[in-house]
């Protein structure tokens, strides 16, 4: 059944190269018709994107009102999706018709150029001889195209795929490794092909206002992120990096046309857009400064009233807070005593205060007063 997919996507490179002749030529018309089938998810994308950015002081506002019941900000939000026809989904449709498209071409050109090793090598040299091309070294055995085909044709038994001067079967790491005058032509393509994303996301970047909770590194991040997945293609086929090159051209003219038709007037969708995410931008700023700003800020508050309710559950204050009634009687302590009870009697050498009195020098016995009474008696 696998098989049977990528032998459905080979046909239109057969049909191209029956008309071109040419490697490359054929690999470019493919990548011009996949863009040709993928732009319309593209536009839908950008314009359900940009109807979300102009939904954006909406979407704030709820936010703000129902930041402590998030069932409730669901249920808002879906309603103001409704309201106003907006699909959220909608700008990732052309992420998830490239990824099939990415893995067909991939295994794809593979195909075209597969070498039989291992246990199919005796057999494969089997088929050459009983074809009269008895050869040392196996070719390619093109998979997933008739073998009837002009491309199967010019491939079978060959060792090289070769187009406007270069071996289109092998990637620019292997092409460095061999000759290093030879591998930096295909570095250069590389480069080129890196060169080419860059023009493309500083185009939307100069069009389009960036969301209202994006930093500027991330800004940074999604300009240079697709450079940085071109450096990898060193690693790929060379004729892959030809699929993403045609694609990286015809990715600039859509993006001009897009520019053109979302943003060529004031009323224009991208423009209310850009107003509405300034909208945003300055009400996240304002409660920012009241206390609110965002998902961090509505998680730090989330935490200061749990250890409110916390410390006040156990009595004590939160930190920097103030201390509650259940706080203040909690932390009460009764006086002491100082007075005995009245109708009690005070015992017997003792004061008021129940402590022992200290008897004077004269009332111990032997003291003065003893001994001058006992000269009055005799």
């Amino acid at each position: 059944m696998i098989a049977g997919i990528f032998e459905y996507a080979t046909k239109p490179m057969e049909w191209f190269y029956a008309l071109t002749g040419n490697y490359a030529a054929s690999i470019s018309l493919v990548a011009a018709l996949v863009m040709l089938l993928i732009t319309p998810l593209t536009l839908k994308s950008t314009k359900g994107m940009l109807e979300m950015q102009r939904l954006a002081p909406e979407m704030r506002r709820l936010q703000n009102q129902y930041r402590n019941d998030r069932t409730k900000l669901n249920e808002e939000m879906m309603k103001l999706y409704q309201e106003h026809k907006v699909n959220p989904m909608s700008s990732c449709l052309p992420l998830l018709a490239q990824m099939p498209v990415f893995i067909i071409m991939f295994r794809t050109l593979h195909g075209l150029t597969y070498r039989p090793t291992g246990e199919p090598a005796p057999l494969a040299h089997a088929v050459y001889t009983a074809a009269g091309q008895p050869q040392a070294e196996l070719g390619f055995l093109p998979r997933y195209i008739s073998h009837s085909s002009d491309l199967f044709l010019d491939l079978v038994g060959r060792t090289e795929m070769r187009s406007i001067g270069l071996d289109l079967a092998r990637t620019p790491v292997d092409a460095l490794g061999d000759s290093f005058g030879t591998g930096l032509i295909y570095v250069l393509i590389v480069a080129i092909l890196g060169g080419l994303y860059f023009v493309q996301q500083r185009m939307v970047a100069a069009r389009a206002a960036v969301s209202p909770t994006m930093s500027a590194s991330q800004q940074k991040l999604m300009q240079y992120l697709p450079v940085a997945f071109a450096i990898f293609q060193v690693f790929f086929l060379l004729g892959l990096v030809i699929y993403y090159m045609a694609q990286a051209v015809l990715r600039i003219a859509q993006q001009a046309y897009i520019t053109r038709r979302f943003y060529g007037h004031d009323e224009a969708l991208g423009r209310q857009a850009q107003r509405a995410g300034e909208r945003a931008r300055e009400l996240a700023k304002s409660d920012g400064e009241e206390g609110g700003g965002g998902l961090l800020a509505q998680a730090r508050r989330d935490l200061a009233s749990a250890r409110g309710e916390k410390s006040g559950a156990s009595g004590k204050p939160a930190k920097g807070g103030t201390p509650t009634a259940a706080t203040t009687s909690a932390n009460r302590r009764p006086t002491k005593r100082t007075t005995e009870p009245k109708g009690r009697p005070t015992p017997t050498g003792k004061g008021p205060a129940g402590r022992p009195q200290r008897s004077s020098s004269s009332d111990r016995p032997g003291g003065p007063r003893a001994k001058s009474s006992g000269k009055r008696r005799r």
